[in-house]
């Protein structure tokens, strides 16, 4: 996904740093923290090529559960 492409789908990110060639889109739900890595992909476009999740402690958790908890949280199907 592009980070237009995760806007669109999960909202606002809470937090969004670029660094050099890579952007770093964070989003969170009620239990959880989603971080997206993007760099420029073979097209020139940055696409996400990373995904970290932590709970809200920063203790491990489930990249897709997160995924889903945030989508719940925004009514996104």
């Amino acid at each position: 996904m592009t980070a237009n492409e995760l806007i669109e789908h999960f909202g606002r990110p809470r937090i969004q740093i670029r660094e050099g060639e890579g952007t770093k889109l964070q989003f969170a739900g009620a239990g959880c923290v989603l971080d997206f890595y993007l760099y420029p992909s073979q097209g020139g476009v940055p696409r996400v090529s990373h995904i970290d999740a932590r709970n809200l402690q920063g203790g491990e958790f489930n990249a897709q559960a997160c995924v889903h908890a945030i989508e719940a949280a925004k009514g996104v199907r």
